[in-house]
């Protein structure tokens, strides 16, 4: 075979070289494909290719890890985002829950209270006409009974005649007169007109001042009728009737 001429062989070394070099080049920024297509008989070949595929390995292996921290990374942003979007959520029910439950609570206290007020009215209302309706009927009565003394006062003017003692046994009940009759026989001894000099004391019943008996009449100063009547009410109404008065007069001289 005849030689070849000494510039191919130099363009053939060059040429392997720069395979070789182009080998590592791609083994580093991940050209595989550049490395697999050495000539298998060639002694760069042999060398360059066991670290190519080592340098794709270890290339793929981080970009794998790069993408698996970036997935994690991914999802734990994601997990994290749907958790402060879950407590968001149920931050925002439970505050309105809260708030509903608040206005429900409001309401009820012043369905309450309204409630109360208006059952307050009512008793009030309900008391204020009992009042006023006993406080009728008392006057009612109170008038009844004034009509009805003032009526007895005139049918006695016009009927009862006679002594005082004549008179008084007209008007004090008989099971009270004696004893209505011992106080004015010790009083005044049945004169109308006795007057007590040192107190003032006047008439059958010695009336302090004799004045007071105006409310039985206004001719309380000469008529026995009229003292007669203002004695019966005075002992009846301080010591219920003319039998107790005497009791009384009788313990202390005086009633």
């Amino acid at each position: 075979m005849p030689s070849l001429p000494s510039f191919n062989l130099r363009k053939i070394s060059l040429r392997k070289r720069g395979i070789a070099i182009a080998s590592s080049v791609a083994a580093v920024g991940l050209a595989a494909t550049a490395a697999v297509a050495l000539p298998s008989n060639s002694a760069s070949s042999s060398v360059a290719e066991p670290n190519a595929k080592a340098a794709v390995a270890s290339a793929s292996a981080q970009a794998q890890q790069e993408a698996a921290k970036q997935a994690a990374d991914a999802k734990a942003a994601a997990d994290k985002a749907a958790a402060a979007k879950k407590a968001a959520e149920q931050k925002a029910a439970a505050e309105k829950k809260a708030a509903a439950d608040k206005a429900a609570e409001q309401k009820a206290a012043a369905d309450k209270a309204a409630a109360d007020k208006a059952a307050a009215d009512k008793a009030a209302a309900e008391k204020a006409a009992a009042d006023k309706a006993a406080a009728d009927k008392a006057a009612a009565d109170r008038a009844a009974a004034d009509a009805a003394a003032a009526a007895n006062r005139s049918q006695q003017r016009t009927t009862i005649s006679g002594s005082p003692q004549d008179i008084a046994a007209q008007i004090v009940p008989a099971d009270q007169l004696a004893s209505f009759d011992q106080i004015i026989s010790h009083e005044s001894g049945w004169n109308v007109s006795a007057t007590n000099p040192s107190s003032g004391a006047y008439g059958l019943a010695q009336a302090l001042p004799g004045s007071k008996m105006a409310s039985a009449g206004a001719d309380w100063q000469t008529n026995p009728a009229t003292q007669i009547r203002w004695a019966l009410d005075y002992m009846n109404s301080t010591y219920g009737s003319p039998n107790a008065a005497w009791a009384f007069w009788q313990q202390n001289s005086w009633y």
